[in-house]
């Protein structure tokens, strides 16, 4: 079968060619992976170029990587998120608000320059949101749209100040250019075709308070809010929801355990994607549970509490189990 390979595919691989650096070149392998068109003609191919990016990573020099070339973040906590927006929208702000982390903000554009990582925390999880450069009128460059892709959500923030859809507007189609989909894949979309990544995505209007009468709002709401999550805030006011909102677009359920005639530890959940089973959540603890459980019991979600349940049950948020080997 032929490969049928796309003009995007030939440019990334024109870029890659080019490359100087190690992490460039995986970046641009990466990028060469995310738009091959996924079928049987191209399983080779994709194989060949996940060993260049392992045998390159395993290779890679440190001291040769640059500040921006050296840009991978590490995934930590329950997800990560990717924040990004254009010049002056505040998402550095956002992420110094309610994180640990400390990115530049200043009241001019482009204070932003390299990625920097944060831990939030929402009641008893931690999401990891990641800063990111500003969108402006040059194309994003290849690091940063390598940690979109990787991140496992995107929080894309808009400046309600100023005409906000038509930022909203050039973000979106800027990333679907570069095969970055926004909710979950259509269901007559075959995956194995497609190379499309899909992201969760929650759309933040910032700086509402300077949009008094909210028409700015309302004007991306109309336009995505039928797609995509919509919340207008203020990084200078109360954030709870907004942390409440990123929480539910990662569609996140929490599970705690507990020892048979104990209680269940209520400050240390199993955080799982959402329709998760009781041995994906065994397996989550360690891969020996979920081969020695003989059974388990189920509060929160089961007909009634402690009804015993076999391994396909679906966990909701919230569910007490316990497990017995």
């Amino acid at each position: 079968m032929p490969a049928n390979l796309t003009p995007q595919y030939h440019s990334a691989e024109k870029n890659f060619r080019a490359a100087k650096t190690t992490q460039e070149k995986i970046a641009w392998l990466e990028e060469m992976l995310a738009v091959m068109p996924k079928h049987k003609g191209t399983d080779h191919l994709r194989a060949e170029l996940r060993t260049k990016i392992a045998n390159l990573s395993n290779s890679a020099d440190k001291k040769a990587a640059t500040a921006h070339t050296s840009m991978k973040i590490e995934k930590a906590g329950a997800a990560q998120v990717a924040v990004i927006g254009p010049p002056n929208s505040g998402k550095s702000q956002i992420v110094s608000a309610i994180t640990n982390a400390k990115p530049t903000v200043a009241a001019y554009p482009y204070t932003t320059q390299n990625a920097t990582p944060g831990m939030m925390n929402f009641e008893n999880v931690q999401i990891q949101l990641v800063d990111t450069p500003p969108f402006g009128e040059q194309p994003p460059e290849w690091w940063l749209l390598n940690i979109i892709r990787r991140a496992d959500a995107l929080l894309i923030v808009v400046d309600l100040s100023v005409d906000a859809l038509t930022q909203a507007d050039a973000l979106i189609n800027l990333l679907k250019e570069k095969n970055i989909g926004f909710g979950k894949a259509p269901e007559t979309e075959n995956d194995e075709e497609s190379p499309i990544s899909y992201k969760k995505v929650l759309l933040v209007g910032n700086k509402a308070d300077l949009d008094p009468d909210g028409h700015n709002y309302q004007d991306i709401k109309e336009m995505y809010g039928g797609t995509l999550t919509t919340i207008a805030t203020n990084a200078t006011g109360n954030l709870d929801e907004l942390k409440k909102q990123i929480f539910q677009m990662l569609d996140l359920i929490r599970v705690y355990t507990k020892e048979p005639g104990g209680k269940p530890d209520m400050t240390d959940p199993i955080v799982l994607n959402k329709d998760s089973t009781l041995e994906m959540a065994a397996t989550s603890i360690h891969k020996s549970f979920a081969q020695r459980m003989k059974y388990a019991r189920v509060w929160g979600s089961g007909k009634f509490d402690g009804m015993m349940a076999k391994r396909d049950h679906v966990l909701q948020d919230g569910d007490i189990i316990e497990l017995h080997v």
